[in-house]
């Protein structure tokens, strides 16, 4: 009984130290923050940057991410797993790490986000719609994903996260070449036009099989749907289980004329 009650009051302590660290970032983060750059400076430095680091390694990149833009900078993170704002962490510890709560999460996905946040050298913020999935059925009729699906994603992904990013200069994303044609030409950095703002790529020329085994090296959390046939997780309804041998994205959105969400294009 006394090494389980040890056991508890040590998982007490270090649970109150890591939220203690999150909030003194905070607060040492809003006394460093510049102000934003105008359009045009972040352009030149992205155009700048994407040919000088065309060929460099992650860690190059994020090594500069971290100097140039420091926590102007935030990550996009499904929670299919956390490797990516791990690999940033090493350079930012505490960065923003963006998680969008569409309201059709799996429950395992609400579930690693939050093993995230309890554990991981990040803050997270939740970017949320204006609708509930609720008010959304109700003025554009129940189960839009089905009938609209393109529109269900601008108005629960795309729009709620371009206003979040309006408050930083760079935005690290986790997608690699090999996820699609689409983005075999994916530059470890580039200029988003559509969100006036430095858009990173560290993980551009990684394989699924090179997050699987960062993942398992360094220990980091991982949805448990990966290891259930869902190499790619989105919202529950629009995402299956991927067959041996198929693309891994081939369970998003299957049956409908949609490839993307619309954050990436």
């Amino acid at each position: 009984m006394t090494s389980v009650s040890t056991s508890l009051a040590d998982q007490r302590r270090r649970q109150r130290e890591h939220d203690d660290q999150r909030a003194e970032h905070h607060r040492e983060r809003a006394l460093v923050l510049r102000q934003n750059r105008s359009r045009d400076q972040l352009k030149a430095i992205a155009l700048q940057a994407s040919e000088k680091f065309a060929d460099a390694s992650t860690d190059e990149v994020l090594a500069w991410v971290a100097e140039e833009f420091g926590y102007r900078t935030a990550v996009a993170c499904s929670m299919a797993d956390a490797v990516l704002p791990d690999v940033v962490s090493k350079h930012l510890p505490w960065v923003d790490t963006l998680f969008l709560d569409t309201g059709y999460h799996f429950a395992e996905t609400i579930g690693t986000r939050d093993a995230v946040e309890a554990t991981m050298q990040l803050s997270i913020v939740d970017v949320s719609p204006k609708r509930t999935v609720e008010q959304q059925d109700a003025e554009f009729g129940k189960d839009l994903f089905s009938r609209d699906p393109g529109l269900c994603c601008e108005m629960r992904k795309v729009e709620p996260l371009a206003e979040t990013l309006e408050g930083y200069e760079a935005w690290v994303t986790g997608v690699r070449r090999e996820d699609s044609w689409l983005r075999a030409s994916t530059p470890l950095v580039d200029w988003d036009e559509k969100n006036g703002m430095v858009k990173i790529n560290p993980m551009a020329a990684w394989t699924f099989d090179d997050v699987v085994d960062y993942a398992a090296e360094h220990d980091v959390v991982i949805n448990p749907l990966m290891n259930d046939g869902y190499p790619s997780i989105g919202c529950a309804p629009c995402t299956r289980r991927v067959e041996p041998g198929e693309d891994p994205r081939a369970g998003r959105w299957a049956g409908l004329d949609k490839t993307e969400c619309g954050l990436h294009s």
